[in-house]
């Protein structure tokens, strides 16, 4: 039986022997799964005499057809399986489609879970609502590992209020691309023969094959039911496709291409030319999201460069063609920023261009200077600063690439002022309007919420409890009271405040302090660290009693009174206590940031986010990676300055100390990755191991090492100790770890680190900064990198920088455990101090090895 799709009558009635639903669900390997989705099936409150489920086994290796076969086994009036080979998710939606009977169809995923009320409140819809050209379902997250329901899918606000009919030609800030959470007219997918297109992977196949069943429909009315729930299963192990897809040059080739083209290209072609404005919404925010990791503070893995990215820069060209400026401008319905609108209006058009006015970012009211910005495509304009009417040179300058994809789509002139008297600016001759922010940038359209989000109306729900800060203000009146009286500020006034992480020292802030209080005696110098650690308790043993643990309420005193706040860490609980907000909302302290290590990476994506006043560099090459021009950082010579870490003086003396012959460790120091550990959670400084580290290729071949026959054999011929080291991060790992007698498990927070280093034959690691400590001291390092190529793809932390670690690094490069074995061998045997040709580079990176970093970041920060 067929019908007109165009035919406003209703398709299915209890009466009818059809059914109303056709799920049609494609299953690879999800066996852990299943029981949940064949359950939130079996417990619709729906009758399932009008609901047919079309099982289709797409090649599984594990026993998801076994437990389809037995569904079907059980239910058989509900439910038929269908077996084919390995072809992919639109494939098998395609063969099951070739199955169905029912009026609508549906793609349910088969590790995703349907509330009970779900085919129910679709078929009221539907009933409601005879002209329906789909219904849209809504999207609830379900985490993995707790199996918590989250509402914050980043389309959630089509859903925030109530069920509600769209035509989407009249509301084109709405769309829908999810086809498991979407219900279909079957006889409109027969008529024009649709289907999945198997070249469009690792995703947009749902968004692709739902736009064109849109643009075939005579009138767009979608159904986006609240009330309809969709438990959209994130997965803890990140086997998704909508989470492994980045690292598949498909979808950065065949997705825009294929998908995102090719469907503004159907669009325009029945729209007058031009393709509908719900349609370059959807486009819009699918791009949205090939953009913003690549801002992300943590880099995402990603199959997008070289010529990959080449290909993918020129087809976002083709699809920029393809978009209205107009509806660039208006897009709200996910936030973006003024750089990345700015690169989708003209970075991917070729033309001249500049913003017409400047933006102020910053005020240095100690120093009178101001930080203005302005962005260009194309050649510079000619640009003059005015004050009192003359021409001045800027106090520091550079130009900030804004690079994606291997490209650079835009470029930024930075530029810190002297803001003594009125400043003017001048572009290409014209003056030009000086502004707070990117305003001109901001969408031209607001949404009914966002309305009542600016005006305070709300409506909140009456059960919402609102929480009682009374208790809260008093003590922070009280609090802030205190730190203001005479005895405190006698005590903290105009402090430096210095730090490492929140539970440790022993980095470049204490070593910072303990200069300040045995040289400059008159620097009201204080050191954090949280009372009790075992860092607490080594430096109160030492004698040191200018020690306020981190939290406390002399603290917060401290805090309130800091004049400078100096830490080798930058997370938010150093830079941004969260303990400090409402005590000062603003801080008064200038910021220092020493370091913990050495930048070869570029993690301009985390740092550009904080508001850094001293920025402490070490190596030349590091020092113009990021105040130079032509990179991503927002940070100029007036921040950055090159002078050594603190920590490198003690690391000098200490190094000239030991002899070769007491040259007795080979030093295993490896970083951590990414994946790896979990999120750092708000407020934490350390991060949480995954449970299945010990599977990892990491824990393989550093295992692997440690364990070695052959270093083993080394150690006992050349009287060597092997020592592991690993990342603070991964610390908790070593009461688990079995190792031979002659290694040796070391910590962060037990060791000397520094005599460590001292104490080296060879220092082996991976891509840590550590190298840097070990060529200071001129010991030599081999580099274990088996995994670079995932490192380099994007998925640690950083992009890759101006460190070549065959061009630049400071020993041999080892890419398998049989290659590292023979370098840490050949490496020994030659010698403990550094040889040739590594020697020269570390020359080159280090001019300045003469025991006064320490003096040099205490004159920096004076000048401030």
């Amino acid at each position: 039986m067929t019908q007109d799709p165009a035919d406003p009558r209703p398709l299915s009635s209890p009466a009818d022997p059809r059914p109303l639903f056709s799920i049609v669900t494609a299953v690879h390997n999800v066996s852990r799964y299943l029981a949940d989705f064949i359950e939130s099936i079996e417990q619709q409150t729906m009758d399932l005499s009008r609901v047919e489920v079309v099982a289709v086994d797409d090649g599984s290796t594990d026993d998801s057809l076994d437990v389809l076969r037995a569904w079907q086994l059980r239910r058989p009036d509900l439910v038929r399986v269908l077996t084919k080979p390995n072809g992919g998710q639109g494939s098998a939606r395609n063969l099951g489609l070739e199955h169905t009977t029912g009026s609508w169809v549906t793609f349910t995923d088969p590790d995703d879970v349907l509330d009970s009320e779900y085919l129910g409140r679709v078929a009221w819809a539907i009933e409601k609502e005879p002209t329906l050209a789909m219904v849209a379902t809504n999207r609830i997250i379900l985490v993995d590992e707790t199996g918590e329901l989250i509402e914050r899918h980043p389309l959630r606000a089509m859903f925030a209020h109530r069920d509600q009919f769209k035509d989407l030609d009249e509301f084109p800030d709405f769309f829908h691309g999810s086809a498991p959470a979407a219900f279909f007219r079957s006889a409109l997918i027969e008529e024009h023969q649709l289907r999945f297109d198997d070249r469009i992977q690792p995703n947009f196949e749902d968004g692709h094959f739902t736009q064109r069943y849109l643009l075939r429909c005579p009138r767009r009315l979608v159904a986006f039911l609240r009330s309809a729930q969709y438990h959209y299963r994130k997965r803890l192990d990140q086997t998704s496709t909508l989470q492994t897809g980045s690292l598949r040059p498909s979808r950065y080739i065949e997705v825009p291409r294929h998908g995102y083209l090719e469907l503004l290209q159907e669009g325009a072609a029945t729209n007058g030319g031009r393709a509908p404005e719900w349609l370059q919404n959807m486009i819009i925010y699918e791009l949205s999201y090939y953009i913003s990791p690549e801002d992300s503070g943590w880099s995402a893995a990603t199959a997008c460069h070289g010529a990959v990215a080449e290909e993918f820069v020129c087809l976002l060209r083709a699809i920029r063609a393809e978009l209205d400026e107009e509806v660039i401008r208006a897009f709200t319905v996910r936030k973006l920023r003024p750089e990345w609108r700015q690169i989708l209006l003209f970075g991917l058009v070729e033309q001249t261009w500049h913003t017409p006015f400047v933006v102020i970012h910053r005020y240095d009211a100690r120093k009178k200077q101001a930080l203005i910005s302005y962005r260009f495509t194309g050649p510079e304009p000619a640009f003059e600063v005015l004050v009192r009417g003359k021409v001045v040179e800027p106090v520091a300058t550079k130009v900030r690439v804004h690079s994606y994809f291997d490209h650079v789509l835009m470029r930024e002139r930075l530029a810190w002022v002297s803001a003594k008297a009125s400043i003017r600016v001048r572009l290409d001759g014209r003056m030009v309007e000086l502004r707070d922010d990117w305003a001109d940038f901001a969408p031209t359209a607001i949404r009914p919420f966002a309305l009542q989000q600016k005006f305070g109306v709300l409506e909140q729900p009456d059960d919402q409890a609102r929480p009682d800060q009374s208790h809260q203000d008093r003590e922070t009146r009280w609090i802030t009271r205190l730190a203001a009286t005479r005895g405190v500020r006698r005590l903290f006034g105009n402090a430096w405040v210095l730090m490492d992480r929140v539970g440790d020292a022993g980095d470049n802030g204490e070593r910072l302090f303990r200069f300040l209080r045995d040289r400059h005696p008159t620097i009201n110098a204080w050191f954090v660290v949280e009372k009790d650690s075992p860092d607490w308790k080594r430096l109160r043993a030492d004698g040191h009693r200018r020690l306020v643990g981190y939290g406390t309420l002399p603290w917060k005193l401290l805090m309130l009174n800091c004049k400078h706040l100096v830490s080798s860490h930058v997370e938010a609980a150093i830079y941004r206590p969260p303990l400090m907000a409402a005590l000062q909302p603003t801080p008064s302290w200038r910021f220092t940031f020493l370091q913990h290590g050495v930048i070869k990476d570029d993690i301009s994506g985390w740092l550009n986010r904080k508001e850094i006043d001293l920025f402490i560099t070490s190596t030349p090459a590091e020092h113009d990676s990021i105040a130079g021009d032509n990179n991503r950082y927002v940070f100029t010579s007036k921040e950055v300055k090159r002078t050594g870490l603190p920590r490198f003086d003690r690391l000098r003396d200490l190094g000239s100390k030991v002899s070769e012959p007491e040259q007795d460790l080979i030093l295993v120091a490896p970083t951590w990755r990414n994946w790896l550990s979990h999120p750092l959670k708000p407020g934490a400084y350390r991060r949480e191991v995954v449970s299945d580290f010990a599977d990892s290729e990491y824990a393989r071949n550093w295992i692997g090492l440690l364990r070695s026959e052959k270093v083993r054999k080394l150690c006992q011929d050349e009287g060597l100790r092997v020592g592991f080291l690993p990342h603070p991060n991964l610390q908790s790992i070593l009461p688990t770890l079995d190792l031979p007698d002659y290694v040796q498990p070391l910590s962060y927070d037990r060791e000397d680190v520094q005599s460590l280093f001292a104490r080296a034959a060879v220092l082996v690691t991976d891509y840590s900064s550590v190298a840097f400590n070990a060529a200071y001291v001129d010991r030599p390092v081999v580099y274990f990198q088996f995994d670079r190529e995932r490192v380099e793809m994007g998925g640690h932390l950083g992009r890759k920088g101006y460190f070549d670690y065959e061009r630049d690094g400071f020993g041999p490069v080892a890419y398998s455990l049989p290659g590292a074995e023979t370098a840490v061998i050949e490496t020994i045997l030659s010698g403990r101090r550094t040889q040739p040709p590594y020697a020269a580079r570390v020359e080159t990176a280090f001019p300045d090895r003469d025991g006064q970093c320490c003096e040099r970041v205490t004159a920096a920060i004076r000048a401030l």
